[in-house]
């Protein structure tokens, strides 16, 4: 019998669910995360904006048009918050973000198999995610995901490291809702990082709050053999009133302080950001804060997004902005964020950096550079294996350039 997995939202689903993939394989199904023809779907749903709710409520729709008669199984975020819509659309089960597990029992049930524990996420590409926590303590008043996911919980080190050591992938990611607040028994994340340091693997961080950015975190990263010098640094808005409404704990100032700190270390590093436009308690003003901090900061790359307000939160009781409003202010903010990341890309033009080839459509071989440049080599290289890469010009997302291995 064949599953599909198909999975919305952010990394840290991606992982749980590539480990659901692995799980069912060792029940002896056949599985794929791509949609398609299927006996059994398993819909991995998000809840981090109206947009991915309505999207993870349609995938029933979708997935049936594929096998009217398939078996559907929904989890995660989307579920988690309201499971009422997944019922009345005659799915087999629903359970919340915390209990995947249950996916599987079910399924057993319903095929008569043997039950099997969630296994290591599936590798299928050439960088690996790894969870390293789950949950957020944080509560930012825009913010609906602590309130699904729960409280922070975060591995052991020795189960990290040898889930890392076993993963044929040469590039790990190490993610989670919110890495930053990572601790073992009181050991951080910079005690992981420094348990790292015999891992033959290039490492990559996901996303960071500024808080975590201190002298202890850069020197263990700075220790490591092959460290990808990217910095995936939370902002949300350059203005401190806002900041402030958003319940985010730092100022624009100390903000920019963290991110000089990173390039006292590494110089040449990408910090890259997301930023919400048009929060309800954005004024003109603020807006034009957010778009000068980008400069300030030197950002590679800007994720922005429009604010979706979510029910349940702090932030929901305020006033929203018009949609206009919001829409204008997103293009503005594209917009910077496009001219920052050429600007960032160009200062790397004939420099000589780390890359990875990750896929080939006959033509070009792509990849990401260590400090997360889309890079495109003409010709077929070989995929998983590092080269080093001459960026020779702008191209689509990223740039051209010249491969040698390492």
């Amino acid at each position: 019998m064949k599953v599909v997995v198909f999975t919305l939202g952010c990394k840290v689903n991606e992982v749980e669910s590539a480990s659901i993939m692995a799980s069912l394989e060792k029940m002896g199904f056949e599985t794929d995360d791509r949609l398609g023809y299927a006996d059994i779907y398993v819909l991995n749903t998000c809840a981090v904006t109206r947009e991915a709710e309505r999207k993870s409520r349609q995938l029933v729709t979708r997935v049936r048009r594929f096998n009217p008669a398939a078996h559907v199984f929904v989890c995660g975020c989307a579920s988690q918050k309201n499971a009422e819509p997944f019922k009345e659309k005659g799915v087999d089960f629903v359970c919340g973000a915390s209990e995947k597990q249950r996916v599987l029992e079910q399924i057993a049930l319903l095929t008569n198999k043997m039950p099997c524990g969630l296994l290591p996420p599936k590798q299928t590409k050439t960088r690996a995610f790894v969870k390293i926590q789950d949950g957020c303590n944080n509560f930012c008043s825009y913010c609906i995901i602590p309130y699904l996911r729960g409280r922070e919980v975060s591995r052991p080190i020795s189960e990290i490291v040898e889930e890392i050591q076993n993963t044929p992938c040469p590039e790990v990611v190490l993610n989670g809702i919110n890495i930053s607040s990572y601790s073992d028994r009181g050991a951080g994340l910079a005690a992981l990082i420094s348990a790292l340091g015999g891992v033959d693997k290039r490492l990559r961080l996901g996303s960071l709050e500024c808080g975590i950015i201190d002298n202890e975190l850069l020197t263990a990263l700075k220790n490591l053999p092959d460290f990808a010098q990217q910095f995936h640094l939370s902002l949300q808005s350059g203005s401190n009133a806002v900041l402030k409404a958003m319940n985010r704990h730092y100022t624009r100032g100390e903000y920019l302080e963290k991110c000089a700190l990173i390039y006292k270390y590494f110089p040449d590093a990408a910090i890259t950001t997301d930023i919400i436009s048009g929060f309800a308690a954005e004024s003109e003003e603020d807006f034009g804060q957010t778009l000068s901090i980008i400069e300030e900061a030197g950002f590679a790359r800007v994720h922005a997004f429009s604010y979706s307000p979510r029910e349940g939160t702090n932030a929901y009781k305020l006033k929203d902005l018009p949609p206009d409003v919001k829409t204008e202010r997103l293009h503005r903010l594209i917009c910077a964020g496009r001219k920052a990341e050429l600007s960032y890309i160009n200062k790397f033009l004939g420099k000589p950096l780390s890359f990875i080839a990750e896929c080939c459509d006959g033509e070009y071989t792509e990849g990401y550079s260590g400090n997360y440049i889309k890079v495109y080599v003409k010709g077929v290289l070989e995929i998983s294996k590092k080269y080093t890469v001459t960026l020779t010009e702008i191209f689509k997302d990223g740039a051209m350039g010249t491969a040698q291995k390492a």
